[in-house]
């Protein structure tokens, strides 16, 4: 959980309260925004305050929580109105060769700011904090401030050849080539993985050629370096995921804003002809954002009977907004800064820490139930059975994954996934959409076990679905493997048989072509003319990407489809004459 450390007496000027060091007093304050304090230093000022929801990047500055804690104080209700920006002539060209290395970038302009020691601390600390979680340690966006005055205008975000660019990186007093800082400087040593890959380095020019920055390595120490004399500052975002570019951006300029700095949008003019699908863009966006609020909905998930009007004052002392209200509907104002909340869940979160969580009495269940497993269960119990009396192995396999699991190495074509927006680690970024890969990927850490090998999984792939409140669907699937010097079609179309004729279910093949299959040993499997699955020898290709060097012969069922089908009687009737009475 993120920890931020903030200046004790500048915290207390902000909220306007004098608090006259006592813990307890604050930390019943700081449990409104789920955060309490870990460590209290009197003597030298110093609060670290630990913030318990990961997801409030709005707050991990004393910026951020000095705006969240006014709401709940009194001192400030409902939406800030303060957070505009007027339009400035500054603009950015990005180079097209950038969309395969770091594509995106977002920019803001701050005038007349006032700096002392501690804002600057603050703003590095903040600048830090997001790079590290928001931005996934650089990866996905970093953070880049600047002095304007010494900038010159249009800036060139573009991509050059490591060689070819030498400047002085901010912290040192020589001039550098981009690959001796990755190599020499704290911060290359550090991040340089993060475009070591790639033929050609982002770069941030002004229009006279002055290095601003190599991002998301390091500034330049000619205009990368900000003091307490600076008054006008550019705030540029770089990344690889738009959205929490933009999101970021906001962030951290809401923040000097916070501090009596003046917001100036910048315009981002991307090539054309390319495969950005904005050309032109003008950063940061401080619209707010509509979101439709059930009275009903929230009254039934706090078990509650508030009335519009409650709920309203509720949403001001959370520092939302209100647009308009109907009947059953509030439409709420989510502030640019919240970029937590992306569902009605999220607001009725916040009414509930609003109302306060000790007002809301408990309600004990007052009716034993009964448990049984579903229908279904008992379908999927049977399935493992006749697996495993068929001479199968189980295994378990995590259903997060990466695309080059799912398609680069099965030889297939990518396709529509779940993607996750915040991955901790680059081989679990999506959710599965078939079961056979992970079969494969198994097969090839377990080539020093005894052959042959049998194994199968019965488990969830999670499916793209728009008609869904969450766009997504989950869905059992049963996939199987063999793998041995002699594995071949006829093997595991013997296994899929047994399987099929016990399971009573009625099916046919037809041949069919697939890039993780052998061309000529692969079909579809298909019952009453509805195909259900595909069964066939592994491609060579595929094995070979796998480093596999026996054949391998496999099978994957949509076992869903088999039991919600009028067809499947059988499975039904085992699920009746086995369950609780």
């Amino acid at each position: 959980m993120p920890t931020i450390d903030v200046n004790y007496t500048e915290l207390q000027r902000l909220l306007n309260l004098k608090l006259d060091n006592n813990v307890e007093k604050l930390d019943d304050i700081l449990a409104y925004i789920k955060a309490e304090i870990k460590d209290f230093d009197p003597k030298e000022n110093s609060l670290s305050i630990e913030m318990k929801d990961t997801a409030r990047a709005d707050l991990w500055s004393v910026e951020g929580l000095t705006r969240a804690l006014q709401s709940y104080t009194g001192q400030q209700k409902g939406l800030k109105p303060y957070i505009t920006a007027d339009k400035s002539d500054i603009e950015v060209n990005v180079d097209a060769n950038l969309f395969d290395i770091r594509p995106y970038i977002a920019c803001a302009v701050i005038k007349d700011i006032h700096l002392s020691d501690d804002v600057i601390k603050g703003i590095m600390h903040l600048q830090d904090k997001l790079d590290h979680t928001h931005g996934r340690s650089r990866r996905r966006t970093s953070i880049g401030i600047y002095n304007l005055d010494l900038i010159n205008p249009p800036i060139k975000y573009t991509a050059v050849k490591p060689t070819t660019v030498e400047f002085v990186p901010l912290g040192f007093n020589q001039k550098m080539q981009l690959d001796e800082i990755l190599e020499k400087h704290p911060k290359g040593q550090e991040y340089g993985h993060i475009v070591k890959s790639h033929p050609l380095y982002p770069m941030l020019y002004d229009s006279q050629d002055h290095v601003l920055s190599f991002p998301p390595i390091i500034n330049s120490s000619d205009l990368g370096k900000i003091t307490e004399d600076s008054r006008n500052l550019l705030i540029e975002v770089t990344g690889t995921l738009h959205k929490t570019v933009l999101n970021t951006l906001t962030l951290i300029t809401s923040a000097l804003i916070d501090r009596g700095g003046k917001a100036y949008s910048v315009t981002i003019n991307y090539p054309q002809g390319t495969n950005y699908t904005q050309k032109t863009l003008v950063t940061p966006d401080f619209n707010n954002k509509p979101l439709e609020l059930s009275i009903t909905e929230t009254n039934r998930l706090l078990g509650l009977n508030l009335s519009a009007e409650v709920i309203i004052n509720l949403l001001g002392i959370a520092g939302l907004g209100v647009e308009k209200v109907s009947d059953q509907y509030i439409t709420v104002l989510v502030p640019c800064y919240r970029v937590d909340v992306m569902h009605q869940v999220d607001i009725i979160e916040d009414i509930a820490i609003a109302y306060g969580y000790n007002n809301i009495e408990p309600l004990w269940c007052e009716l034993p139930t009964t448990g049984k497993a579903k229908a279904d269960q008992y379908c999927i119990d049977i399935a493992r059975d006749l697996m495993i009396g068929l001479g199968y192995q189980e295994v378990l396999n995590t259903t997060l994954t990466n695309p080059q699991t799912l398609f680069q190495k099965m030889n297939q074509p990518p396709t529509r996934l779940i993607e996750l927006s915040n991955p901790k680690v680059i081989t679990m970024t999506c959710l599965r959409n078939q079961l056979l890969p992970g079969l494969i990927e198994f097969l090839s850490c377990n080539q020093s076990v005894e052959f042959p090998q049998k194994i199968f999984e019965l488990g969830r792939v999670t499916l793209p679905n728009d008609a869904e409140e969450t766009r997504t669907c989950d869905k059992n699937y049963l996939s199987a493997v063999t793998t041995h010097s002699n594995a071949n079609f006829s093997e595991i179309k013997s296994t899929l048989d047994a399987f099929m004729t016990n399971f009573g279910v009625e099916w046919q093949i037809q041949e069919t072509t697939h890039p993780s299959f052998i061309d000529g040993r692969a079909g579809k499997i298909l019952t009453e003319n509805q195909e259900v699955g595909i069964i066939g020898e592994i491609n060579p290709a595929t094995l070979e990407a796998w480093k596999l060097e026996n054949p391998v012969a496999g099978f994957e069922l949509h076992f869903q489809t088999l039991v919600d089908d009028k067809q499947n009687e059988p499975c039904k009737k085992l699920a009746k004459q086995t369950s609780c009475p």
